[in-house]
């Protein structure tokens, strides 16, 4: 099970970080990602961190977001700095049984798992 956490409404240039608490065993074992789905668009990739704690961004989010790991606490985040209106969605974590880079590591059906999403809003 996948919970997010720390959604909210910021104003552009504004930081947030969201929090993914995850439950069940070989947590630091998984590849954990963060989409995103916007009104009216489909979800899309946001971040990815490997078991090894590689990682791997959109590129519109590159320099600004960073997605980071703590197994020990089963925990996965997503630092976001530097927020702008697009950046407005619902943002979903997600665990993929293949923990390490693949090529497509981008793609919605690698992920096995799904936490319920957390709703960012970035006023102009």
């Amino acid at each position: 099970q996948l919970v997010e956490s720390g959604g909210g409404l910021v104003q552009a240039g504004d930081s947030l970080r969201l929090s993914c608490a995850a439950s069940g065993r070989n947590f630091s074992n998984y590849g954990m990602g963060w989409f995103r789905q916007a009104p009216g668009k489909e979800r899309e990739f946001v971040a990815r961190i490997t078991r090894n704690s590689g990682t791997y961004y959109e590129d519109s989010v590159k320099g600004r977001f960073t997605i980071s790991r703590d197994n020990a606490k089963n925990m996965v985040y997503l630092q976001m700095n530097s927020l702008k209106p697009e950046d407005t969605a619902v943002y979903y974590c997600a665990a993929s049984v293949m923990g390490s880079w693949f090529p497509e590591y981008n793609l919605e059906r690698k992920y096995n798992y799904w936490g319920q999403g957390t709703l960012v809003t970035v006023s102009s």
